[in-house]
């Protein structure tokens, strides 16, 4: 079993391309480093070319000074196999191992991750420079994590060439194990799709119309396990050579729905991270926070690494706006708030040349005089004063329902709306939740829910029998369950649940819809409470794109629509079953309704939340394992605030950010710094 990582305090650095700069420039690189308190680089991800020029030719000699550089530096080293990027010679020698789009179009070479997944041309190249590369600095002691390529399918999720064709009739012969299996499972009898081999199915290319929607869901599976397995290859490799330094990829968490990262997570030794904001959102800060408690999720509460976030702006976005002064450590502590225990950036020196060199950096082109180096030098010695905190562990009793299978299902065609977006649902009760200090853990529908109050669900629209009875079981034993429309209605093969709509949960929720009505794009209708209004306290409001035809069958109705073609319809339930209680929302409602239909089913499981939290101040508390507790407080706005604390009002002044860091006692106490 592999060591943690071998650290001191919070990891602190970045993405370091020494290969792009002359070698005098590398003892100047680490003499800055020092100076920024950088104790952790990723090195080597995009080095293919440079340690393999030529194939079976090996060039170490280089990385070998990079990394005694570093080690005399203090500077502990994250070193990657490098195989996102293949060389020109392996693309020249195998051009058929380029990717093929989804209407046949061939992938030309001059960017990275030009390759099949399924391509044992790639797979036999990459064992072998991940093998030469692990036998040469396995037991380094630089080298305290092994990083496994580079943001798998980021580029190139999913090939639609004939090798991949191949790979995935493979895989359904595994996954079913007899043709007629297969064709229960994608019901294909309609529109006579029915095979009688496995070797008649094809991957899901363009066609005439809408292809079978099972088989594009099962696709999503293949090419996400396909991924999986060149890790878990490239991964052993690096294991049997170093067996007790830990092996991490990248993932590119609430940002990327093209792997199930909860089956990814487990096949790492540390959770890590990428995480971009969407630079134009005046509220990105809330999706940076979705993004850092997912990642925490799927590390199962443990600490984790933030591997790649910017100083600055990014290269690739439509208008790439730089961040504004304190917003980097803003990011920054956000993330080491919800669970992070290392903060690293793509990357340490601004480019000079290729796609990325108007991405911003630690070192930007315009050198040290700048307010983005002082920036990342204050937030290093920030990071080291909160060394204490690094193991410990954020807790939370409300859970987020997400599963990419339901994302995946979701965006295939021919649904009741085309507003019916995994999501837009997820972000809005999400954001509702930040905005009331409530935080969240995300969870997979088989999870064990035992130690959570409330679980919502706003976009689960694959459930299982077994996900559902999980559901069911906790609700019955004293949960309560919040869901939104389009929930449960579909089986893991995409086939609608029968008797009727919401599916799989009707008896747990407590109402039957007869047809679903989608509303026209800007249609609203006003919701008012029932005659007899029973559970939330919330106010008469407005809601948008999607009503039901709805039934009660033992919930009692919260809201109604009243008008639309729902009038006179329940809009959302609430309905006990057995100990717990289960709240349906059959539609999208503005934000303040939402927000007091949240407020309510909270309080049905007993979730305090936090009073005298102004809008837009962020609080998250992490807590270790001798009673020891830390209380970040972000101010996202440009105002002024004043937070209660046990000791008495904290301000926090505009943009800013104050650490409550353990008192005598353990619990939190005063803040370190301002």
């Amino acid at each position: 079993m592999a060591q943690p990582l071998r650290l001191d305090g919070i990891a602190y650095g970045g993405d370091y391309n020494p290969e792009q700069w002359p070698e005098e420039v590398w003892a100047e690189d680490v003499a800055l480093m020092r100076e920024a308190g950088v104790n952790l680089v990723s090195l080597g991800i995009f080095s293919w070319a440079r340690l393999e020029p030529r194939p079976g030719e090996f060039d170490f000699g280089w990385l070998d000074r990079v990394i005694a550089l570093l080690h005399a530096g203090g500077i502990a080293v994250d070193l990657a196999t490098p195989t996102a990027a293949p060389p020109a010679w392996f693309q020249r020698a195998h051009p058929h191992v380029r990717p093929v789009t989804e209407d046949g179009r061939t992938l030309g070479y001059g960017a990275r991750q030009t390759y099949c997944p399924s391509s044992p041309e790639y797979a036999a190249a990459a064992a072998r420079i991940t093998r030469e590369l692990a036998a040469r600095y396995a037991g380094h002691p630089a080298i305290v994590l092994w990083h496994i390529h580079n943001e798998y399918g980021c580029h190139v999720a999913r090939c639609y060439c004939e090798r991949s064709a191949a790979a995935f009739c493979d895989w359904l012969t595994d996954r079913y194990k007899t043709v007629e299996a297969l064709n229960e499972a994608w019901g294909t009898s309609f529109w006579g799709q029915r095979y009688g081999d496995f070797a008649e199915v094809d991957v899901p290319r363009a066609a005439p119309t809408a292809v079978n929607p099972a088989q594009q869901l099962d696709f999503r599976r293949f090419s996400s396990d396909a991924l999986l397995a060149l890790y878990r290859a490239e991964r052993d490799i690096v294991r049997a050579a170093d067996p007790d330094v830990p092996i991490t990829t990248n993932f590119m968490a609430g940002l990327s729905d093209n792997l199930d990262y909860w089956a990814w997570a487990r096949e790492v030794d540390v959770v890590a991270t990428d995480h971009y904001l969407s630079a134009e959102r005046p509220d990105n800060q809330i999706g940076l926070a979705l993004s850092a408690d997912l990642t925490r999720s799927l590390a199962g509460g443990a600490p984790w690494l933030l591997m790649e976030h910017s100083t600055s702006a990014v290269n690739w976005q439509p208008r790439n706006i730089a961040k504004r002064p304190g917003e980097l450590a803003r990011n920054s502590l956000a993330h080491v708030a919800r669970g992070a225990d290392g903060v690293l950036f793509f990357q340490w020196r601004a480019s000079r040349s290729g796609a990325e060199k108007y991405h911003s950096a630690m070192l930007p082109h315009a050198g040290t005089d700048t307010r983005v180096w002082r920036e990342v030098v204050d937030l290093g010695a920030r990071l080291r004063e909160l060394a204490a905190l690094r193991g410990s562990r954020v807790d939370a009793r409300v859970a987020v329902v997400w599963d990419w299978e339901s994302r995946w299902a979701l965006d295939l065609e021919f649904r009741p709306s085309v507003e019916l977006d995994f999501r837009e649902r997820i972000d809005a009760y999400y954001e509702r939740l930040w905005r009331a200090g409530v935080t969240v853990d995300f969870v997979h529908p088989g999870a064990d829910l035992s130690r959570y109050r409330l679980v919502v669900a706003p976009s689960m629209y694959v459930t299982t029998a077994a996900w559902a009875e999980n559901l069911r079981t906790w609700v019955r034993s004293g949960g309560t369950l919040l869901t939104s429309y389009f929930t449960g209605i579909v089986d893991e093969n995409d086939a609608v649940h029968p008797g009727g709509y919401p599916g799989a949960l009707r008896d747990v929720l407590g109402v039957r819809t007869e047809e679903f009505l989608p509303l026209r794009k800007d249609e609203k209708t006003r919701l008012v409470a029932p005659p007899r209004m029973d559970g939330a306290d919330a106010a008469p409001g407005t809601a948008g794109r999607w009503a039901e035809d709805l039934a009660l069958d033992g919930a009692s109705a919260v809201l109604q629509h009243a008008d639309g073609p729902a009038a006179g319809r329940p809009a959302v339930t609430r309905h006990r079953f057995g100990d717990g209680t289960a709240w349906y929302v059959a539609t999208a409602p503005d934000p303040g309704t939402l927000d007091a239909v949240l407020r309510a089913a909270l309080a049905d499981a007993g979730v305090r939340t936090p009073s005298g939290l102004p809008d837009g101040v962020e609080r998250v508390r992490r807590a270790d394992a001798e009673g020891r507790s830390w209380e970040v407080v972000i101010n996202h706005t440009a105002a002024d605030a004043t937070v209660p604390t046990p000791s008495g009002p904290l301000p926090v002044p505009a943009g800013t950010v104050r650490v409550l860091a353990p008192g005598p006692s353990g619990s939190v106490g005063s803040p370190t710094d301002d």
